[in-house]
């Protein structure tokens, strides 16, 4: 007998946390971010100025890479790097 998997199945067994570790590696998210968020995802960051629109190249998993005030620049860095990139909004 076989089973086919419903999407409730496959709900279940993929977790969030499995399908990020899926695409670590092939896949980051460029989102949009204000300068006043920046330094709770980079606390390396060195404090910018409010108000500002920046954008964070993120990987699959969350982990932050880069952060600038183009977007063009943030989908460079995950072309030089191979990495898939996808726009969160």
């Amino acid at each position: 007998m076989t089973h086919d998997l419903t999407q409730n199945d496959l709900t279940q067994t993929i977790t969030p946390e499995i399908l990020a570790k899926l695409g670590m590696a092939k896949v980051a998210y460029v989102k949009p971010m204000r300068s006043d968020d920046i330094s709770r995802m980079f606390p390396q960051a060195p404090e910018l100025p409010p108000g500002l629109d920046l954008f964070a190249l993120v990987s699959a998993d969350g982990t932050p890479i880069m952060v600038t005030d183009r977007r063009e620049d943030a989908e460079a860095n995950a072309w030089q790097n191979e990495l898939e990139t996808v726009s969160l909004h």
